[in-house]
């Protein structure tokens, strides 16, 4: 009898094993993305070139649930080598599909290349863009939503319908035009963008733009804003005339709920707020305006959207919304840490996200990663530590794939603690003890304000402060219930602090946000690196992985030229249906009597 029930068990157990299977496995998406330069779609009514993506920009939602798998045919029809990164998507065991040049080899003109992607263990609002030459300038981003699945509770009343905010700085030239200014020193520090969009529109009340962005709610209804900074160097304060937001998310993060009138989003961070229509029947401005800049209303860089009572007949009016001074780093501070984690609350997973949490954890390093600028060989970079970072031709994965990284760059050749010798560019690269806790001390001699991001992790936000840190300021860190998040935004001459567990092996890109610092050299990579082949551990090169560089494949011979004799009207060779039979004839027999014999054994 204790046999029998031993065996009920274990049917039961692989019964409810099963199922739990099914429920987590994900749902395969297919799309397919024809990436195109657009000189029509003028967000600023001005010519110049805008990347879309299938005749879109922004480009499409991406829009899925936790664990599914992605597949994105990336069809390149621009004139130049693209790449497309998934920004906050963790691409857990599989940095092949992260989309940055230590990477991926670029998609080439005219060429196609699939990535597959899976959004595993992972809710939020998200967004991605194309990585290399600038072209984030251009356009080329889209937003992704990654849902809860059903049997995961969602710590607030589903709201009536969501929307997609990205909002972001412009240029008025040519990202190509931009990209030129800033490999020359003279012009490199000024290139700043000239406008601030919200889904690709410009300012409300200028004359230019043809059209404008507007929501339409209902009275009475609540609605989910997913807010994206997708810009390329200014912050911006968010607010709505006469409505507040309650925080809820932030980049796969549930947050304590908070009640706000405004929000600083800084470049690369996402957001989710709450916004209740609750006032008139009436339209209202929706704003955003740039974080330590002063601007006044009519401004271009003030970006302006409409949210749309559907009963209303009443257009938006009066005085914009005014938010806290531009300058008011104190503010801003304050608000960022009163955004705490939602210890209660599941996300991805059934668990509440309180389970994990770093009250007790020990640290294995210590990086202290200091951004400021230098002159290298007369030209203006950005550097860490005093190290601009050179891209290489071959992409760092790849190098790791075929030989072990040798001769293609050298681990851990570059303090991971400042330095004071002299800039240098060499490609950064430091070791990451895996599963083991990393403490990231981003430090900003900078006098504007600076975003660093970390591919492949989320790390939880425990410490910002200004001045210079010192050890003994831990005693001031958030240990309890600090956010977790992909971006962290560093005030000028400030310091933010981070942890995160370093249980995702791969080859992982730590960079500035702020799309010039990045060009011009503010970044590294991180390689955490576990010996155990097993693909469960680290998925193995795609079957479609790209190569270039040192391992680009040799060019195809040209088509052999017809003899120099041969008349130029000489007859087609045809081949007939009986002429395969004669050759087949003759050809079995050769091949039975090569098995036959000692050629084969």
């Amino acid at each position: 009898m204790a046999r029998s029930g031993n065996r009920l068990g274990l049917i039961g157990y692989t019964t409810v094993l099963t199922l739990l299977v099914t429920v987590t496995a994900g749902a395969d998406i297919f799309l397919d993305w024809n990436v195109s330069i657009s000189n029509t779609s003028k967000p600023v009514s001005i010519d110049q070139r805008v990347i879309t993506i299938n005749g879109m920009f922004p480009g499409p939602l991406i829009n899925v649930t936790t664990n599914d798998n992605i597949h994105v045919n990336v069809f390149n029809n621009i004139d130049e080598p693209l790449l497309f990164t998934w920004n906050g998507i963790q691409q857990r065991l599989n940095s092949w599909q992260d989309g940055v040049s230590g990477t991926n080899c670029p998609i080439q003109p005219g060429k196609n290349w699939t990535y597959v992607f899976k959004t595993k263990d992972q809710i939020g609002s998200f967004f991605y863009f194309p990585s290399i030459n600038f072209q984030k300038a251009g356009g080329g981003f889209g937003p992704i939503r990654v849902n809860n699945r059903q049997v995961i509770k969602v710590p607030f009343p589903k709201p009536e319908a969501e929307f997609d905010l990205l909002i972001g700085d412009w240029y008025q030239s040519s990202y190509k035009d931009v990209r030129s200014m800033l490999d020359t020193k003279l012009t490199a520090n000024d290139s700043y963008p000239h406008w601030m969009l919200i889904n690709g529109k410009g300012y409300y009340m200028d004359p230019l733009p043809k059209d404008l962005e507007s929501f339409t709610i209902t009275q009475g209804k609540t609605y989910r804003f997913r807010i994206s900074n997708v810009g390329t160097a200014w912050s911006f304060n968010f607010r709505i005339q006469n409505h507040q937001m309650i925080l809820v998310e932030t980049e796969g993060s549930y947050t304590n709920q908070i009640t706000l009138n405004s929000l600083d989003v800084h470049v690369g961070q996402s957001y989710s707020v709450l916004v209740t229509a609750d006032q008139s029947a009436a339209d209202y401005y929706m704003v955003a305006t740039p974080k330590m800049y002063a601007v006044n209303d009519n401004s271009r860089l003030v970006g302006i959207a409409v949210l749309h009572y559907d009963n209303s007949t009443t257009p938006a009016n009066g005085p914009l919304p005014s938010g806290p001074d531009p300058f008011d780093v104190e503010f801003s501070i304050n608000q960022a840490k009163s955004i705490r984690w939602n210890m209660t609350a599941g996300a991805a997973r059934p668990n509440p996200q309180g389970t994990f949490n770093v009250t007790n954890v020990t640290l294995s390093q210590t990086f202290i990663l200091r951004a400021s600028e230098a002159d290298i060989d007369g030209v203006a970079r950005y550097t860490v530590n005093n190290v601009s970072y050179l891209t290489p031709d071959t992409p760092l994965k790849l190098a790791d794939y075929k030989v072990n990284g040798s001769g293609f760059y050298e681990l851990d050749a570059y303090p991971t603690n400042y330095s004071d010798v002299d800039a240098v560019r060499g490609v950064f690269v430091a070791s990451g003890n895996h599963k083991g806790w990393i403490e990231l001390v981003l430090k900003n001699d900078l006098d504007t304000m600076d975003a660093w991001h970390l591919d492949g992790f989320g790390f939880h936000v425990v410490g910002l402060g200004h001045g210079e840190w010192r050890p003994e300021l831990r005693s001031t860190y958030n240990l309890y219930d600090p956010v977790v998040r992909s971006t962290v935004q560093v005030y000028p001459g400030s310091w933010s602090a981070v942890y995160a567990y370093l249980d995702n092996p791969g080859m992982w890109n730590l960079r500035s946000q702020k799309l010039k610092n990045w060009y011009l050299g503010q970044e590294l990579y991180l390689r955490v690196y576990d010996a155990d082949p097993n693909p469960a551990k680290e998925q193995p090169a795609p079957d479609n992985l790209l190569l270039c560089g040192k391992f680009e494949p040799p060019a195809p011979p040209p088509a052999p030229l017809a003899p120099p004799n041969a008349p130029a009207n000489a007859p087609a060779l045809h081949i007939t249906w009986s002429s395969i039979a004669m050759i087949s004839i003759v050809t079995i027999p050769l091949y039975w009597l090569l098995v036959g014999g000692e050629i084969f054994r």
